[in-house]
């Protein structure tokens, strides 16, 4: 029988996974947070550019990174879009902006048809609605940059040309988003998340760890149990993609045995031996998760 050590800190039982974890990111220290980062001069990927937006609840900038495919400038037709949720806290719109290159190389191959890929910020903590911190993450993505960006630019601006996608901590944001907001998306591919942190929210009163409390119920597992119980909730495609040798990989399969209880269906993409990196697992089968996207935004037409 395996024996498992338990860390118990004030009441709060915390996996062995989750306490490296947090022992990992307690050695790096924290970039200051801004809602507003430029590219840097050696940061320049094929199609993609910074921009920002005025947050209406904040009333300062907020910085976002979008990639236009070849063929935006080229018509006047309208391009599905991606919203692409970082990982690491705090939050950057430049944390994940490598995946760019990736992107524009299969669309650009012909591999998969034009869409429209956006890098959110989000926030202090990364994705989530903090008030204490004066960091709506969560909000600031979906009630403002979304419209912003359909305001903007040439995207079918519904939810049958909208999915969402993020690799770590922007696979739990979009996890718990797809599952609060599935009228807004008709395609949600979460990535590697950290799905026993999320359990450890759900189970400790929204407590991560002693000293970071978010709002209780907004985790991966109250969400889904919500929307599960919804009989109106929207058809929501999902596709989970995680790498063998990442770190994740153990409690993302038990959070597909979670979404199994609830009857809630989904895919999954495993890219055997890749580590914890959403560029990894996408030079190996990018095309895959690709393709879902494409394939909902034509089912949902």
């Amino acid at each position: 029988m395996k024996r498992f050590l338990v860390l118990v800190i004030i009441g709060m039982v915390i996996s062995p996974a989750v306490a490296q974890a947090q022992k990992k990111k307690s050695k790096k220290p924290e970039a200051p947070f801004s809602w507003v980062n430029p590219l840097p001069a050696n940061k320049s990927y094929p199609g993609l550019k910074h921009a920002t937006f005025k947050s209406p609840s904040m009333g300062i900038d907020v910085g976002y990174c979008i990639y236009l495919p070849p063929k935006y400038e080229k018509t006047k037709k309208r391009f599905p879009v991606v919203y692409y949720l970082h990982g690491g806290r705090p939050g950057s719109e430049l944390k994940s902006i490598r995946m760019a290159e990736i992107f524009h190389k299969y669309i650009s191959e012909g591999d998969i048809k034009p869409m429209i890929y956006v890098f959110v910020n989000g926030g202090k903590v990364s994705h989530y609605n903090m008030p204490d911190m004066d960091s709506m993450g969560e909000d600031v993505f979906v009630k403002e940059l979304i419209p912003h960006i359909d305001k903007t630019y040439r995207t079918v601006a519904e939810r049958k040309g909208r999915g969402i996608e993020g690799f770590s901590q922007g696979g739990r944001g979009t996890t718990r988003i797809m599952f609060e907001y599935p009228e807004l998306f008709c395609s949600a591919a979460p990535g590697g998340s950290g799905y026993a942190s999320e359990l450890t929210v759900s189970e400790n009163d929204g407590y991560e760890n002693p000293k970071l409390r978010f709002q209780p119920g907004a985790n991966a597992y109250d969400r889904a149990r919500k929307y599960a119980k919804n009989p109106k909730r929207p058809q929501l495609p999902i596709m989970i993609h995680v790498g063998t040798a990442g770190f994740n990989y153990e409690n993302n399969l038990a959070y597909m045995k979670f979404l199994d209880s609830l009857k809630i269906p989904y895919e999954k993409t495993i890219a055997k031996d890749v580590p914890h990196s959403a560029s990894g697992i996408y030079e190996k089968v990018g095309p895959v998760i690709m393709e879902f996207h494409e394939k909902n935004f034509k089912s949902a037409r």
